[in-house]
């Protein structure tokens, strides 16, 4: 059904929101239209997440707080089978342990309510821009005594397995791309989050803390804090 559905929509772009605020979705709804997308609607995650998996938009929608299932569990189990479509939280919650919890369970940006509609439109058509053409990655990378797969998102020492979260995955990538050279801070903010606002550093800075934790095993591997720049991955010998 989803399939067809999306076939008949040509080439436009089908974005799936899951928002409990009636007046907020028809606006939202009625905007998306108007910018030529095909919208699907859901009211709870528990209809958002079997929408999903029936019509497979292109890009998902949804708030936080919502009844029967919130966002963040929503796309947790989203993320379970499905990793590549893109997911953009709206929320009231502005707390940095709110937003690393939202970008942990899958989400690739948030808007905080209340928020303007043209900056809600320029998020999605970013989204929906990244689906277009998604190669598959081939590279894995030796840290230290740490393998790192981003394909699978697992990262290895010895026999324990730690299965990342996306957010955690890309920064970790984009490190080990550039790893003895400095990345700065706005070139991750801007490929992952499209805006480098204090929200999004301080949640960049989350991020980081705890792949520090998460590599912390082998004493030699190190991302270190370039201050006033970015981070730099480094491997001591």
């Amino acid at each position: 059904m989803g399939a067809s559905k999306n076939k008949k929509m040509g080439n436009k772009k089908t974005v799936l929101l899951v928002e409990d605020e009636q007046t907020l979705s028809t606006i939202i709804i009625d905007t998306l239209e108007d910018e030529g997308f095909h919208t699907l609607y859901a009211k709870n995650g528990e209809d958002g997440l079997k929408m999903f998996f029936l019509e497979h938009p292109d890009v998902v929608i949804a708030d936080v707080m919502m009844p029967r299932m919130d966002g963040f569990q929503m796309v947790k189990n989203i993320r379970k089978s499905e990793k590549s479509t893109p997911v953009l939280f709206l929320t009231a919650r502005s707390s940095l342990d709110d937003l690393i919890e939202g970008f942990e369970s899958g989400a690739n940006d948030y808007l905080k309510k209340p928020f303007n509609m043209k900056e809600l439109i320029v998020r999605v058509k970013a989204l929906a821009d990244r689906v277009v053409i998604k190669e598959p990655e081939k590279q894995s990378y030796i840290i230290g005594d740490y393998h790192f797969d981003p394909v699978s998102q697992l990262l290895t020492y010895a026999v324990k397995k730690i299965e990342l979260s996306h957010m955690e995955n890309e920064i970790l990538k984009r490190l080990c791309m550039n790893q003895n050279d400095i990345i700065d801070f706005e070139s991750i903010l801007i490929e992952l989050w499209h805006d480098n606002s204090f929200y999004n550093r301080n949640s960049l800075h989350g991020f980081i803390h705890k792949l520090r934790r998460l590599l912390s095993a082998d004493k030699k591997v190190k991302i270190l804090n370039i201050r006033g720049y970015g981070y730099k991955l480094i491997v001591e010998t």
